[in-house]
């Protein structure tokens, strides 16, 4: 029999095998092991896994490589191996495969977020599979199995990492849920075209779901694409019994839906978590004598109006007041209220008025402040806005939750009639009062940016249309005396390229430290509105210094704040502080945000004061 996998492609039903982790787990290899250096350490076990499935009647098997790239193996201690751990997966699928079987190379997502949800560029992306297709290439495979995505946009770059080195076979996995859309959110409508338009020989689904979600997904998607179909279900959803997930699908429930697959239009069947070589069997008996579905008519595959249709955003000074001061060039003023640990917000409430009264732009509500648990900001500014009139300006940081829970907030949000934000990464738990809370971030402040500006133009997470665009004004946070400032401008600039609109600095006592990082970023420039604390004591002053991540106090303030004798002398020393730095800082920044230190508002008019009048919005008008 030929070993061409193109041909048999056009020729006949090809079966991939099933789970690896699944045997391997069975046999006693705890979870925790890194599966993929078992093909070093422990190589007649992954070499007896290969064979079982070569002896189940299999097609072609894959290699025990799925999570063999540097950024997965760096988290077992073993990213400087990956050649090594690759090629040895390639070579002992070659020599359980023989003469007849072909040999797959297993590559899975990286396990980190890539652009424009983080910080890893496509190019490093790309890079990464590299290092892994040269070893694959190296070991011996006959084709690539690119599986379990679910950002479009990172197998795109596994698979230019293979065009780059190889015209072998690939065939292109996404995982989806339970209703058939990826785990991004994107439809078969959305997804099936974009594959279709890689330079791959099949295309598919795998992973996530039971072979009853997939038959669905696979009718979904074989009328969308002209490419040959691979669908590779999961055994069922997990039952955990003692904590260990058990799969209970039997062997002759998979065969009958991998049959179904088949004669929707599916041209390759498989396995994946929970399958075992005794479902392939079956699977490999179900399909002997099927012949490949015909096509009910030739596919013409177009673009789909709902994928990255981008519409234009709402003009900026349409958004908000605070947008329309910032686009006006007035001296905007925020000050920052912290939520209540409780759920009164009596005192919040008749600060937010006097602020009001006086002129103030906006309050400056913190998601969270040092991992503390308070009050939603979205509830505290709600009630701002509806009971005092005046706008809230609310942190939105990515710590405490995922990907689609952020999006599913902000759309709230926007429905509330909030709409400035300010985007941050948000501290860990570990520096709060709950230190083994658990830490999300799916994204960080760069990709939750590229996140809201893509809700400002009209689409969601996956690409797809929401309706009418969101119309967020949206800044970010800079902090321009972090230690390696290069990094932070870096930063800055990814920010400010994923859509920021305006920046707050973290409190500053160092105006030079500012006033040289305005230069050094102005080829970016946006607004910037600089955070101004005000020291109530040289407890106070020392505990900013020592304990607020990014926060430096000049040795010069706190000798000044040390030499005071009283409680109000100290409090009117941290005053003069705060207005001598915004005096000084005036001419060279959009606005600023000034601390209410212990809620004391009074304190945060007594700084504001020094803006002159005609460059501060005019306070409401006293109704009658």
């Amino acid at each position: 029999m030929s070993r061409d996998f193109r041909r048999w492609l056009a020729d006949r039903i090809v079966v991939f095998d099933g789970a690896m982790g699944t045997v391997l787990y069975s046999q006693g290899v705890f979870i925790n092991r890194c599966f993929d250096e078992l093909c070093v350490s422990s190589p007649s076990s992954v070499l007896d896994v290969h064979r079982s499935y070569v002896n189940a009647g299999v097609d072609v098997i894959e290699t025990n490589t799925f999570g063999a790239t540097r950024p997965k193996l760096d988290q077992h201690g073993f990213g400087d191996r990956v050649a090594e751990i690759n090629e040895a997966g390639a070579r002992l699928a070659r020599e359980a495969a023989g003469e007849k079987i072909l040999v797959a190379g297993a590559m899975g997502p990286l396990g980190v977020r890539i652009e424009p949800w983080g910080p890893t560029s496509t190019d490093e992306a790309s890079e990464f599979f590299r290092e892994q297709v040269a070893a694959l290439l190296a070991g011996g495979v006959d084709l690539f199995s690119v599986e379990t995505f679910s950002d479009l946009t990172e197998i795109e770059a596994a698979i230019r990492a293979i065009r780059g080195l190889s015209d072998l076979p690939i065939v292109a996995q996404l995982t989806i849920d339970d209703d058939g859309t990826s785990l991004e959110g994107a439809p078969p409508a959305v997804f099936g075209p974009r594959l279709n338009g890689l330079d791959v020989d099949a295309i598919g689904v795998n992973c996530s779901v039971g072979p009853a979600a997939m038959l669905k997904a696979v009718e979904n998607l074989i009328d969308l694409v002209d490419k040959p179909v691979i669908a590779q279900p999961n055994a069922g959803k997990p039952r955990v019994v003692e904590d260990r997930n058990f799969y209970l699908c039997s062997p002759e429930y998979m065969a009958t839906f991998a049959r179904r697959m088949i004669r929707a239009g599916a041209r390759i069947v498989g396995g994946c978590c929970g399958t075992t070589p005794e479902h392939l069997k079956a699977i490999r008996r179900a399909v002997r004598a099927e012949e490949p579905a015909r096509r009910r008519s030739t596919v013409t595959v177009e673009e789909t109006e709902s994928h990255d249709d981008a519409v234009e955003p709402v003009p900026f000074t349409q958004r908000s007041r605070f947008a329309k001061a910032i686009a006006a060039g007035t001296t905007v003023v925020s000050v920052e209220m912290l939520p209540p640990k409780g759920h009164d917000l009596t005192r919040n409430l008749r600060g937010a008025a006097r602020l009001h009264q006086t002129g103030v732009d906006v309050i400056n509500i913190p998601d969270g402040p040092r991992a503390s648990a308070r009050m939603s900001p979205m509830a505290m500014a709600v009630r701002l806005e509806n009971e005092i009139g005046i706008e809230s300006l609310i942190h939105y940081c990515c710590r405490d939750r995922n990907l689609l829970g952020m999006q599913s907030d902000l759309l709230g949000a926007h429905s509330f009639g909030l709409r400035n934000l300010l985007v941050i990464t948000g501290d860990p738990p570990k520096l709060g009062d709950y230190p083994d809370a658990t830490a999300v971030f799916d994204v960080d402040a760069i990709g939750l940016t590229n996140m809201v500006s893509r809700l400002n133009h009209g689409l969601d997470v996956g690409g797809n249309k929401i309706g009418e665009p969101t119309a967020f004004c949206m800044g970010v946070g800079v902090d321009p005396c972090y230690p390696d400032l290069k990094r932070e401008i870096a930063r800055f600039e990814w920010k400010v390229e994923a859509g920021a609109e305006y920046c707050i600095t973290q409190p500053v006592f160092d105006t030079e430290a500012l006033l040289s990082f305005l230069e050094q970023v102005k080829h970016v420039r946006i607004p910037v509105i600089a955070g101004i604390w005000p020291l109530v004591s040289y407890r106070n002053a020392e505990f900013m210094n020592n304990e607020v991540p990014g926060v430096n106090v000049p040795a010069w303030i706190l000798e000044r704040m040390r030499g005071v004798e009283t409680r109000e002398a100290a409090r009117y020393e941290g005053t003069q502080i705060a207005q001598e730095m915004l005096e000084q800082l005036l001419p060279h920044v959009q606005g600023v945000q000034i601390a209410a230190p212990f809620g004391r508002v009074e304190t945060a008019i007594d700084v504001a004061s020094v803006i002159p009048k005609e460059r501060r919005t005019a306070p409401p008008e006293e109704s009658d």
